[in-house]
């Protein structure tokens, strides 16, 4: 089948080289049009997705919105039999939808109907799930309601970051396109409608979401720490400026009775140490770790090099503020 495919980030590009990989006829790729960078916005980035269709040779489409009579007619130029979308970036109208006579599929990063919408992978950890994976549904104009023609499934760990399952739901969702397409050209892809009334919603991401509120017990902190682990970092104020922190354990089983007695006898967001073993820090109920921290305008380093260069030291205080977008 001749596949028009729409991706932009690099959550798109195991995708798009899995489909060319497996000798399917990509004819195009439709993907955001390039970002301004730089203090005088004049030089151009191009998406992720770009760079590998310019390096396959391959048209590239980058429409403001993919929509418009001067846009649908370059898309029938290409004769798509279907279209792949993962991470466009835009709602494609029905018209473009429909356009493939086999239609449109979606690459979802979680197990629908769970987490329809902008930051599933985010919003798995931060529910502290066990389990996510990848679907593959028929296309509809409601956001991610369509037909799932195909899932696969992988456990979440304890310790497992944002950039880590972004990762890994990458490479997955490449298998499982590949897989979901030779299930269709062999005739026996079985479509299997969403149960909409368990449907729940992963909203895009706003930067209070990724505050760090120590007052919480440190399993809550560690799931905000990771999902937001490496970007756009999880993030709490000390002596005036927002610290990143990265690399998080939870000490213990996250209970109080894990830590020795000056450690519980102090108050949320106290630091206890910052060495070669982490930046220790109470928690509301237990306490919890970092390896890694990015000071405001300083490049991430390690706790121990932050606390060598006097950022921090045992004592001092992180700011315990409840954001409202913490779960």
């Amino acid at each position: 089948m001749r596949i028009l495919f729409w991706g932009t980030p690099d959550f798109a590009v195991p995708p798009l080289r899995a489909l060319l990989g497996e000798g399917h006829d990509v004819v195009g790729v439709v993907t955001q049009p390039d970002k301004p960078r730089g203090r005088s916005r004049t030089q151009l980035d191009p998406s992720p997705v770009k760079v590998v269709a310019l390096e396959e040779g391959l048209p590239v489409l980058q429409p403001l919105k993919p929509r418009g009579d001067a846009f649908m007619q370059q898309v029938r130029e290409l004769a798509p039999d279907i279209s792949v979308v993962v991470a466009y970036g835009h709602i494609l109208p029905k018209a473009v939808i429909d356009l493939p006579p086999h239609g449109t599929l979606n690459i979802h990063a979680s197990l629908l109907p769970e987490l329809r919408g902008a930051a599933p992978i985010q919003a798995c950890i931060l529910q502290g799930m066990t389990e996510t994976g990848v679907t593959i549904m028929q296309m509809v104009p409601a956001l991610d309601a369509g037909d799932m023609l195909h899932v696969v499934r992988t456990p979440i760990g304890p310790d497992t970051t944002y950039g880590e399952l972004h990762d890994q739901l990458a490479e997955m969702g490449a298998l499982a396109i590949v897989q979901a397409l030779t299930l269709i050209e062999a005739g026996v892809s079985r479509a299997i409608a969403q149960d909409h009334a368990l449907s729940t919603y992963a909203s895009k991401i706003d930067r209070s979401m990724a505050r760090l509120d120590f007052a919480q017990p440190a399993a809550l902190v560690s799931r905000v720490a990771r999902a937001f682990d490496p970007r756009p970092g999880a993030y709490a104020s000390l002596k005036g400026q927002d610290v990143k922190c990265f690399g998080v354990r939870v000490v213990g089983d996250g209970s109080d009775a894990a830590l020795d007695e000056p450690t519980q006898a102090s108050p949320p967001g106290t630091v206890r140490s910052a060495g070669d073993d982490g930046l220790l820090v109470r928690c509301g109920v237990g306490a919890v770790r970092f390896m890694d921290v990015q000071p405001s305008g300083k490049p991430r380093m390690t706790a121990a090099s932050w606390g060598r260069g006097r950022g921090v030291a045992a004592g001092d205080q992180f700011d315990v503020v409840t954001p409202d977008a913490l779960p």
